[in-house]
């Protein structure tokens, strides 16, 4: 009886350690940070969309419209070396996703989480409508490819064709289904923050990875990265991210994207491995690959004039 007891004693003590040490970590509040509004460029734009102020950049006028789609970590500072050449070809929309840039953070909200991947495709939805545009060209870099093709499936008639820039499909789509109920509990919830924050160190680490020549990377370059660092919550917002993320399940609906697309893959690209872009090109439907030379991950930003030169190429192709 003894040992049972001291059993169920140490069982008891771990149980509330696993229950309330979580809150005797202290999470401080971050320094520094403002407001997004007072880090807009002069040619920043915002719009209320589902109750949201979206930060946006537009260049160009007339059709075809481009959407671009930043990625993980990303925001629309990772296409300005391209914004001006999408211009000459159209209309081009640049926007922040939730929890990146200087798109508003919202931390309490009714109904669906702003950060999920539906509540992607809505404001993407949103976006279109709100500029009158009936159907876009929609390039998206990574999990922001993601975004644009969950828009597809669920608006196939407000989309002319698909650019794939290194699409995060058969990885990267989330925490696993069995995982989620832990990143929800109040304790996950309050040293997420926490956890959150480790971009700030890693960040870039992250982005030389990213690149096929890190040492071309400029200092520039950190800092638009850096830049939404410093937005009030920013590590709150991209939490409830992670908590919100859910697997794709694209891969299963290949068959079902029946409108041109374009798949750009740098050569060397170390985080969506480029083996993974060839693949999808290949199971696609109406695929075309272009895979950029002394490029990784993010080849809109390491080699905008062979990027575009693949986009104009496209575009023109497009019946």
């Amino acid at each position: 009886m003894k040992l049972k007891r001291t059993l169920l004693i140490l069982l008891a003590s771990l149980l509330l350690l696993l229950l309330v040490g979580p809150f005797l970590i202290p999470v401080p509040p971050l320094e520094g940070t403002v407001p997004p509004e007072q880090l807009a460029d002069p040619d920043s734009l915002f719009v209320e969309i589902n109750g949201l102020s979206v930060h946006y950049k537009t260049r160009g006028a007339g059709e075809p419209v481009f959407v671009l789609l930043h990625g993980f970590g990303a925001s629309l500072y990772s296409w300005n070396a391209v914004l001006e050449p999408f211009g000459e070809l159209g209309t081009v929309i640049a926007y922040d996703r939730p929890a990146f840039g200087l798109t508003e953070r919202p931390l309490t909200w009714e109904g669906e989480s702003p950060y999920s991947p539906q509540a992607q495709v809505d404001i993407l939805l949103g976006l279109l409508d709100r500029f009158g545009v009936e159907r876009a060209i929609l390039v998206g870099n990574s999990a922001g490819g993601t975004t644009a093709m969950n828009f597809y499936l669920q608006h196939p008639d407000r989309v002319e064709a698909l650019i794939l820039v290194d699409p995060a499909v058969y990885a990267g789509g989330g925490a696993p289904a069995g995982t989620r109920w832990l990143l929800r509990t109040p304790q996950m919830r309050h040293l997420g923050p926490l956890i959150a924050r480790q971009i700030q160190a890693r960040g870039p680490e992250l982005i030389e990875t990213a690149w096929y020549d890190p040492s071309r990377i400029t200092e520039e370059t950190l800092a638009l990265y850096k830049k939404p660092l410093q937005v009030e919550n920013w590590d709150r917002a991209l939490w409830e991210l992670t908590v919100a993320s859910q697997e794709s399940g694209l891969a299963g609906r290949l068959s079902e994207f029946t409108l041109p697309v374009l798949v750009i893959t740098g050569d060397t690209d170390r985080i969506v491995p480029t083996e993974q872009s060839v693949r999808l090109a290949g199971e696609l439907p109406q695929a075309t690959l272009v895979v950029i030379p002394q490029a990784g991950h993010v080849p809109h930003e390491e080699q905008p004039a062979a990027f575009m030169e693949a986009v104009a190429a496209f575009v023109q192709s497009i019946p």
